[in-house]
């Protein structure tokens, strides 16, 4: 039975590779040994299937009705959307190296900062990559320091970028004369204003991210791009923010004594007046939802004079994946100014782009410059000139915890 089993498999894998005539493309490893001609020619009618973080309408939407209807039209392969936390992938794929499944059910990853740190520690991605994708070749700054690191981890080609974000609060001019500059005008707005402001507790990656904004207001950042990952020398480091945050707490929504679990919870309390705030790593989507009613006219976003934090998020693939090939392919698609420009687009999601603007044609650029960024947003040149550096990966993690044990759990 087994022998006959074997014969049969061995038959059906030559018959796949001979394949009606067509350039032979090799299977797995190999596959970054075929051109690309052969890659994009092979993966016709087969499925990607695109696992990550499905918490907002606006960029599901961008996958299911753009994404997936180009992708089928370039390339003839059906894109499957899974939505799941990034937890939850990690789990899925470190649980199947444990039991050593040799084809999984991602093909793609959309990961980054900690997660990519955690993965490729584990040897759970496929690469490197990157090098075989034309867009990447063609479009991106591979000496971007946003392009060879992810918060401070090599990526080493193991993804490639996806869009970029940054970090804004959001307020609602009607309510409020002014946006606060610095964290100690965020405290009087809030002791002004008690219960109207709040943030999502981390490890939600906003929440997460709003923290890291107040440490750097108060303490700076260079201090942690080289700072060894130890819980008592990040814990002195922080803790003149984490006895802000206390201060703070009193004053925030339930007298900060629970937090919106989700982004997507404060922005649903945002949009019902509940809050003066939310905040976003998506700047520019901001405008599609005034456009359409989500937030109200008078919502802006603004920055902290010293800036806050900026960040690319990245796609992977898989060590494990069944068709990375496929992947390979909508990687590349991504990366196309056709495709980086619909994303930009607040009406479609308003993600920042990573294509290097100097590598465009003319008529690239005209793509971009003829996307209207529409209302409450500010100018890509000030986005850009307040833009701070991410923390290295593993040290995330370790604030998390120390903020956890003094606002969540401190009285």
């Amino acid at each position: 039975m087994k022998k006959t089993s074997y014969t049969l498999l061995v038959f059906i894998l030559i018959f796949n590779l001979v394949g009606c005539g067509q350039q032979n493309m090799p299977v797995d490893e190999s596959v970054l040994e075929a051109d690309w001609e052969a890659i994009t020619e092979n993966v016709k009618g087969t499925t990607v299937n695109f696992y990550g973080w499905g918490g907002s309408e606006r960029t599901n939407r961008w996958i299911d009705e753009y994404l997936k209807k180009r992708i089928q039209e370039e390339y003839h392969i059906t894109l499957n959307r899974v939505p799941m936390d990034i937890d939850n992938i990690l789990s899925k794929l470190l649980g199947e190296k444990q039991q050593n499944v040799e084809k999984g059910t991602i093909d793609i990853v959309w990961i980054n900062g900690e997660n990519f740190y955690t993965a490729k520690n584990n040897e759970l991605l496929y690469g490197p990559f990157t090098e075989k994708l034309p867009n990447f070749n063609d479009y991106i700054d591979q000496d971007s320091v946003e392009v060879k690191t992810d918060f401070g981890f090599p990526i080493d080609g193991y993804e490639a970028p996806y869009g970029k974000a940054q970090f804004a609060l959001v307020y609602d001019q009607e309510r409020l004369d002014q946006a606060p500059k610095n964290h100690l005008e965020l405290l009087e707005m809030a002791k002004d204003n008690p219960g109207k402001f709040t943030y999502p507790a981390p490890p939600d990656f906003t929440g997460s991210a709003f923290v890291r904004n107040v440490i750097y207001d108060i303490v700076g950042s260079e201090q942690f791009m080289d700072m060894e990952p130890n819980q008592e020398i990040v814990r002195e480091a922080v803790q003149p923010a984490m006895d802000f945050l206390k201060r703070l707490k009193p004053y925030l929504w339930n007298q900060g004594k629970t937090y919106p679990a989700t982004i997507a919870q404060l922005d649903n309390m945002y949009a019902d007046n509940e809050v003066f705030n939310t905040m976003t790593y998506h700047p520019y989507a901001v405008a599609g939802r005034i456009a359409t009613g989500t937030f109200s006219s008078g919502s802006q976003i603004f920055l902290f004079d010293k800036g806050t934090i900026g960040n690319t998020h990245f796609l992977a693939i898989p060590q494990n994946a069944p068709n990375k090939a496929g992947a390979l392919a909508v990687i590349n698609f991504i990366l196309s100014p056709e495709a980086q420009a619909s994303k930009y687009d607040p009406e479609n999601w308003g993600d920042l782009s990573v294509l290097s603007f100097d590598q465009l044609s003319i008529e690239e650029k005209k793509r971009f410059e003829a996307i209207k960024i529409g209302e409450g947003v500010l100018p890509i040149e000030e986005l850009l000139s307040h833009r701070v550096p991410e923390m290295p990966a593993d040290l995330i993690p370790i604030i998390e915890d120390i903020w956890s044990e003094n606002i969540l759990k401190g009285e």
